[in-house]
């Protein structure tokens, strides 16, 4: 799995993990306001951007990667890891399954809720899979996401080397997604973050997300779709920066 990692060797380590269809570039702004202060990970996942020829398997066998990267990158040290889309169903899988690896996590537009005629979905999903390599085509979902157009280019790119079995890998955990039971005794701090013009299955997958750790902050962006981060970039850095050191502080 490809990894970009900057700032301070010796810093508080922050993991960023990127959504479906884009890679680790969606990141670009969020890294540069924190890698002053912070050792920051940003890795492409397994069929995207840079790790193309790596198939997406699943999300257990890359949640699994993704911790190896930790352990080996920042070894006894635990993380902030800040997770988009099918990134933050990374992220808390993650928190769930190796919170010792897991400081604090902010969950961003994650759906935690199984959708309904999930094989109906793959089924057109994998007749359409093709058009994802057209110029045309990547510039209609570009707009879904809010791409920015100094970073078209990296989203068609990385969207024309999306094989069919990565997007059916990738998108069948994703649509299957339900919040793990140990979720709910994670102890670090959690931020869960939520679009307000998102579809109601994500909004309630929010709410749901964050009754099962009743510790966690749940904040509904206003006027936002999915895609905070490209939508509202500068907000969402200063609310991503002016958060982390809190729990830093604490000893979390």
């Amino acid at each position: 799995m490809f990894l970009t990692s900057s700032g301070p060797d010796a810093a508080s380590p922050v993991l960023l993990l990127h959504g479906g269809g884009v890679a680790g570039w969606m990141w670009d702004s969020l890294r540069k306001r924190l890698e002053p202060d912070y050792a920051v990970l940003v890795p492409d996942l397994p069929g995207h951007g840079r790790s193309a020829a790596e198939p997406y398997v699943s999300h257990a066998n890359t949640t699994a990667a993704i911790a190896e990267l930790l352990a080996t990158t920042v070894p006894g040290q635990s993380a902030t890891v800040i997770g988009f889309s099918l990134g933050a169903q990374l992220a808390i899988q993650l928190a769930s399954e190796r919170p010792d690896l897991v400081s604090q996590v902010v969950v961003v537009s994650a759906q935690a809720k199984a959708m309904p005629f999930t094989d109906l979905t793959l089924a057109a999903l994998s007749i359409s899979a093709p058009l994802a390599r057209m110029r045309w085509f990547a510039k209609l979902q570009a707009r879904e996401l809010f791409i920015t157009p100094n970073l078209m280019e990296d989203y068609i790119g990385t969207s024309a080397g999306i094989t069919k079995e990565t997007l059916l890998a990738a998108v069948g955990d994703n649509v299957k997604f339900t919040l793990p039971d140990a979720w709910s005794t994670f102890c670090g701090r959690a931020l869960v973050m939520v679009g307000g013009r998102e579809r109601r299955l994500m909004r309630d997958s929010a709410e749901s997300i964050h009754a099962a750790l009743l510790s966690s902050e749940l904040l509904v962006v206003d006027e936002c779709g999915h895609g905070i981060p490209l939508q509202r970039p500068e907000w969402f850095n200063d609310r991503v920066v002016g958060w982390i050191p809190r729990g830093l502080i604490l000893g979390q």
